[in-house]
This record gives C-alpha cells, sequence and structure tokens, in this order.
C-alpha cells in the first residue's frame, strides 16, 4: 500500500504526501476496492467480488471488473469515469487519468479487452479497445480512439489512433 503511495507522490506533481493521497486519492481508493474485489474473485465468491466492486465504483467513480489483472503501481490520476473491463490486464507502474476506457469491441466470451505493458502512460478520454497490446513505455495522448495495437515506445494520438513518432 505505501509503496503504491509513493509510486503516486514520485509521479504526481500536485501529490501532496503519503497521507493525503491515502486518504484522499479516489484512483487509490479504487484500486485498493479492486484488490479487495480481485482476492474473492480468485477464491470464487463471485458474488461478493461483484459486490464490493460494485461499492468501489459507487465511492470513487472508477470501475473496475474484478477478474482483470493489474499489476503493480497503477496510478489512477483524476479516477472519475475510467472503465476497466472484465479481460483487461495492466502492467507495473502504468498512470490512466480521467475518463479512460479499456473496454470490448463486441460481445463475445473469451478475451476481448486490452492489454497494456508496463510503464505507459494514458492520457485523458483516451479509448482503448479490444484485446489489442500496448507496449511498454508508450504514451496514448488523451482523446485517442486506439483500436490497433500498439509498439513499446511509441506514442499514439487522434481518432483513430496514429503513431506520431
Amino acid at each position: 500500500m505505501f509503496t503504491a503511495a509513493k509510486f503516486i507522490q514520485q509521479h504526481d506533481p500536485a501529490a501532496p504526501g503519503i497521507w493525503e493521497i491515502l486518504l484522499t486519492y479516489s484512483g487509490f481508493h479504487a484500486v485498493g476496492f479492486y484488490r479487495i474485489a480481485h482476492y474473492f474473485w480468485q477464491h470464487k465468491h463471485r458474488l461478493l467480488a461483484m459486490l464490493i466492486s460494485h461499492w468501489g465504483k459507487k465511492a470513487t467513480g472508477v470501475e473496475i471488473h474484478p477478474a482483470a489483472v493489474i499489476g503493480k503501481n497503477l496510478f489512477i490520476d483524476h479516477g472519475l469515469g475510467v472503465v476497466i473491463g472484465e479481460t483487461a490486464v495492466i502492467g507495473n507502474q502504468v498512470t490512466i487519468l480521467q475518463n479512460v476506457t479499456l473496454g470490448s469491441r463486441r460481445a463475445i466470451t473469451g478475451l476481448r479487452h486490452p492489454h497494456i505493458a508496463d510503464n505507459v502512460f494514458i492520457g485523458a478520454n483516451a479509448q482503448i479497445l479490444g484485446a489489442i497490446k500496448i507496449g511498454e513505455y508508450a504514451k496514448i495522448g488523451a482523446g485517442s480512439v486506439v483500436l490497433n495495437n500498439v509498439p513499446a515506445h511509441r506514442t499514439i494520438v487522434g481518432n483513430p489512433g496514429r503513431l506520431v513518432d
């Protein structure tokens, strides 16, 4: 818990201190609700997991499905409106800004949500849709709609998302 708060403090110039993050950052709280819900999901207590996830959504404005897989130090900054789907996978040290969707493109079973590698930055209002992969250290610009894989160390902007570097 303190490791994640220290990561947030290092990556948010507005973060005043560890206690403010622990007590007031909705993205931090959303990940906490997710961790508890995910535990129960993995242990086949699906209804309890979904209830905890629902309470977390009501409390924070961030919706994370308890079956999603999230690595260490996810930083959801200004989290309101963030949605992370059931089969999404998020690596370590990822930053997500407000109103981001990691969603599916079709109502199918199986893998249908994005896989986000380590050290990715996702700007506000970005929509990353489908069973695609976002490579490590990639940057997704604000408002981008990403429907295809993004190579590592690249930047995507626009709708539809296009490489700019």
